[in-house]
């Protein structure tokens, strides 16, 4: 399931953006979302974020993840990223509603893709706790640099 808030804010600069729901807010170390999509431009930059949804009972303050890239000619480019989703005083960062908090992180800056065509994207919790409860939705954007 998609899930709908974060699409409806798509402007021009987004090339792609999809959130998928976490069934029972329970992220099983299994789980790997896959996202597809066209790069149709070499020569500009693009900001890729991850995007999360935290609810208020996470027991945690920040998150791994395990991001796989796939080229168009086959080549992987893994990466293990860490987000804070909390300030040290234990606020909830993002933008909250009621007890749900949404991130959008940058993940790249301003990266050139080195030929055209499909990239497909990985994104799987790399936490010690199996499930990891309180993650409602993980997701990614591509945004060209203006």
């Amino acid at each position: 399931m998609v899930s709908m808030f974060w699409i409806a804010c798509k402007d021009n600069a987004t090339l792609f953006e999809e959130n998928k729901t976490i069934k029972d807010a329970n992220w099983d170390a299994e789980k790997v979302f896959k996202f597809e999509t066209e790069i149709p431009d070499t020569s500009n930059g693009y900001n890729v974020y991850l995007n999360l949804r935290n609810a208020g009972n996470y027991p945690y303050s920040n998150i791994f993840l395990f991001v796989n890239t796939y080229f168009p000619n086959g080549t992987i480019d893994k990466d293990t990223v860490e987000i804070m989703l909390a300030s040290p005083e234990g606020k909830w960062m993002g933008r909250g509603l009621g007890d749900i908090w949404d991130n959008r992180v940058l993940f790249k800056r301003n990266v050139t893709f080195p030929e055209k065509g499909k990239y497909s994207f990985e994104i799987s919790q790399a936490m010690r706790l199996n499930p990891l409860p309180g993650i409602t939705d993980a997701g990614m954007r591509i945004e060209k640099v203006k």
